[in-house]
């Protein structure tokens, strides 16, 4: 599947997509690339949790889910998130399946670390005959739950989990759309970012923690197939291109 392009959309960014947006959307199908869109919903799901009475924590940017606010992920994700986005792409002139919506099992993972984050998962593996086989004739709208040895459904980082698929996938290309430009420092966007700046980055607090799992999930996908990882907030713009430490040294 090294056609396939895959996007994630976290989201603020899912509520606030432009024209652009699905212009560019029409040139890739139109030139018979596969396009999956990998959606989280972050704001909402803590929006939702904090009317309900739930509490909102984060650890290291993944989101402790204990199995309440689990229902409530599940709620945002497929019953507002992924049919707003199916909605638009289909209102802009393009053909979207919801995948989580056709009762097949989109990821599989396991606990990422029950004790500390609950009902959190980490991918293991994809569906991936069903993913190509939708993916022929429609965009395809994931969200980031995983289906758990137990048939539990698990919270998987959006991040993590779009760039473990876009992995898998052997993806020619994965976007992390934002509601920034890029990887921002002192107000300016870094034209490029390598593995060993990011992580020196990390440590001295320059990029913050809920970005940081973000970067090293693109940085894994970078180094295991997919040719070109950026980070930003217009499918246009060149953000922050990510550069394999295995190419430059």
């Amino acid at each position: 599947m090294g056609q396939t392009i895959v996007i994630k959309i976290g989201g603020h960014a899912a509520e606030n997509l432009s024209s652009e947006f699905f212009k560019q959307l029409h040139h890739w199908h139109d030139e018979g690339k596969q396009i999956l869109i990998v959606h989280g919903g972050g704001p909402q799901i803590s929006s939702w949790s904090k009317k309900l009475g739930l509490t909102v924590k984060k650890i290291d940017g993944i989101r402790v889910t204990d199995p309440d606010v689990l229902k409530v992920t599940q709620a945002v994700l497929l019953g507002l998130v992924q049919p707003t986005l199916c909605q638009k792409v289909t209102a802009a002139g393009l053909p979207a399946l919801g995948l989580n919506a056709t009762g097949h099992p989109i990821i599989f993972g396991n606990y990422l670390n029950q004790k500390l984050f609950g009902e959190v998962g980490q991918l293991t593996d994809i569906n991936q005959d069903y993913i190509a086989t939708a993916l022929k004739d429609h965009i395809g709208i994931a969200a980031p739950l995983a289906v758990g040895q137990a048939g539990q459904l698990l919270n998987v980082n959006g991040d993590v989990a779009a760039a473990g698929i876009a992995r898998m996938l052997g993806a020619e290309a994965f976007i992390l759309l934002t509601d920034v430009p890029g990887v921002m420092v002192e107000n300016h966007v870094l034209s490029s970012l390598s593995r060993q700046k990011a992580n020196k980055m990390f440590k001295s607090k320059l990029i913050t923690a809920g970005m940081q799992p973000k970067i090293q999930a693109a940085f894994d996908a970078l180094q295991n197939g997919v040719k070109k990882v950026t980070i930003t907030n217009k499918l246009q713009s060149a953000g922050t291109t990510l550069l394999n430490n295995q190419l430059v040294g």
